[in-house]
């Protein structure tokens, strides 16, 4: 399988537009995820995505859709808006509605967009296992996490910190909360103990009783 999402993307897409076309989507994302206010949702993250779900052999019937899913899915970002995930939905579709995807091919990549909204397990294990990868950097070695932490709070820099702190612990007390943070075998296995330890340690960094190692 393909090693980056770009390579991935160009090659998916074979045989639904011509070559000028495809590169012209390939543009429009990659413009997207470089945009300046981005410090963790660019093509890293997208690369990482493709990464962790290439080992998943259960998703390789759907793969075209997995790659355009994770292409999309944050390619609205906007710290201030509610619905990222709604408008990065809604320009999927027009985009694979443009190059003639048949209709339950686009509804399964808007259903994988929307579902990164929450994160809740799903009765199809291909959201489960799309949901838990768009996670997995919470499980990463400390190091890694503590990078993403302070990649997402350069995302958020034009809030103050006492309002930051506010909403971040907020959301990271809500994976500890559940039950489990990884609906899959997989990712639970391989993530869910590093990332409770991870997220406590924020919890604590924000706080102020912890450091950074």
């Amino acid at each position: 399988m393909e090693r980056s999402i770009k390579n991935a993307f160009l090659e998916q897409m074979k045989g639904w537009a011509n070559e000028s076309e495809i590169e012209r989507m390939w543009k429009e994302i990659e413009k997207a995820y470089a945009a300046k206010n981005r410090f963790y949702h660019t093509i890293s993250h997208l690369d990482q995505l493709l990464t962790e779900l290439k080992i998943c052999l259960d998703l390789v019937p759907y793969w075209q859709e997995i790659v355009a899913a994770i292409a999309y899915h944050d390619i609205i970002y906007s710290i201030r808006r509610q619905d990222n995930e709604e408008k990065s939905a809604l320009l999927a579709v027009a985009r694979l509605q443009a190059i003639s995807w048949p209709p339950e091919k686009i509804e399964l990549v808007r259903q994988l967009i929307l579902a990164t909204k929450g994160h809740h397990a799903a009765g199809f294990d291909l959201i489960n296992y799309f949901t838990d990868a768009d996670l997995a950097i919470l499980g990463k070695p400390a190091a890694l996490y503590q990078q993403y932490a302070g990649n997402i709070r350069k995302e958020y820099r034009i809030f103050p910190d006492f309002l930051y702190r506010k909403g971040r612990k907020k959301l990271l007390q809500h994976f500890l909360e559940v039950p489990r943070i990884y609906k899959t075998a997989q990712f639970y296995q391989l993530y869910e103990s590093q990332a409770r330890t991870n997220l406590t340690w924020e919890i604590a960094y924000l706080d102020g009783v912890a450091e950074r190692p």
